[in-house]
């Protein structure tokens, strides 16, 4: 019998949804599940670690990289670049590993068009605007500029919600755990 291939798992929401903690739990959880490490060009936050949750590079590597292939996806954010090694990926998913992308609407279209029957797809929603606001206020590593800056682009990455395979209203966090594994389960079987 062959080893079953992996499943390229892609979760996406705004910033402050919930999509970060979920995404690590998961990984957490299930040893078989591996996160793909981006890399990006924007500052480190003071609780990251470089090559744990992001590569952090530089924009002269970022193009250097995106010309020479070597990223599945790639997306600006923010004003920030942010790609996919591929590599790591495919190597991933044909030792039968579930790979999982945290990553933004448009690198899940970049995956989709490259890899789509590899690709199952989540989208993450808060259970409101004001909530939304809440949390990354809440969260307190981004100054005020910034969270509007989230804030506006939240309004424009909403509506891709219905580009997804399945979406989660992250109400409650144990609940929404529960449900993208539930998700992960039965795309497996």
């Amino acid at each position: 019998m062959s080893k079953r291939r992996g499943i390229m798992l892609v979760v996406s929401s705004p910033s402050g949804a919930g999509k970060t903690t979920l995404t690590r739990n998961l990984v957490n959880a299930d040893r078989n599940v591996k996160l793909s490490i981006s890399v990006t060009t924007r500052a480190k936050r003071p609780s990251e670690v470089h090559g744990q949750h992001y590569y952090f590079i530089s924009k002269k590597e970022f193009a250097r990289m995106r010309g020479a292939g070597e990223l599945l996806e790639f997306a600006k954010v923010h004003g920030n670049y942010y790609g996919t090694p591929r590599k790591a990926v495919e190597k991933a998913l044909s030792a039968g590993h579930d790979v999982l992308f945290d990553i933004d609407w448009q690198g899940a279209k970049q995956l989709y068009e490259k890899m789509r029957a590899d690709v199952v797809s989540v989208f993450v929603l808060p259970p409101s605007a004001r909530e939304l606001k809440s949390r990354l206020e809440r969260r307190a590593e981004d100054n005020r500029d910034v969270i509007r800056r989230r804030l506006k682009n939240a309004a424009t990455e909403i509506p891709h919600w219905a580009e997804y395979d399945y979406v989660l209203i992250n109400r409650d966090l144990d609940r929404s755990f529960r449900d993208l594994r539930h998700i992960l389960a039965a795309e497996r079987a």
